[in-house]
């Protein structure tokens, strides 16, 4: 019948496509390197959100040596004397208040707001504070964690 017939090419199956395991697994990898950077990008976040503080307790300390040359000491200071009031308010991110103060040194602290101040609010609360010896002029940041842990790379220190 007919001598000449086209030859009919079916498609070979082709290489090109991915499995549906295949994009399942590069989802789950994705994912994964999604939450890890997450957690990192929220970390150095915090870690900026200190240089509010640095410059809040930077004002205090000023302040409390102006406290110490007017008195001749640092006892008897008082939170309003360092221009603070140590609540939590929707304009900062921490609260800020004087620590434990004796005759040469003071602790000027900021406590990390976890609720009650500018959003967000930190999900763990920590104490970043100062060691100021207004005398000599020296000066020693801190800061830990409510449980004590170190934060932000610097010794968690002791009142």
């Amino acid at each position: 019948m007919y001598k000449h017939k086209a030859p009919i090419f079916l498609p070979k199956s082709s290489s090109n496509s991915f499995t549906l395991v295949e994009l399942i697994v590069v989802i789950i990898i994705v994912g994964i390197l999604a939450a890890v950077g997450m957690s990192q990008y929220s970390l150095i976040v915090e870690k900026a959100r200190t240089a509010e503080a640095k410059v809040r307790i930077g004002a205090m300390r000023q302040l409390a040596y102006q406290y110490s040359l007017e008195n001749g000491t640092l006892t008897g200071m008082q939170d309003a004397d360092v221009g603070v009031n140590n609540t939590c308010a929707s304009t900062d991110f921490y609260r800020y208040g004087k620590g434990y103060t004796t005759v040469s040194s003071t602790v000027l602290v900021a406590y990390r707001c976890t609720s009650g101040g500018k959003t967000p609010n930190a999900f763990r609360g920590y104490m970043y504070y100062l060691r100021y010896y207004p005398g000599s002029g020296q000066e020693v940041w801190f800061c830990h964690y409510d449980d004590g842990s170190p934060c932000f790379g610097l010794t968690p220190g002791a009142f």
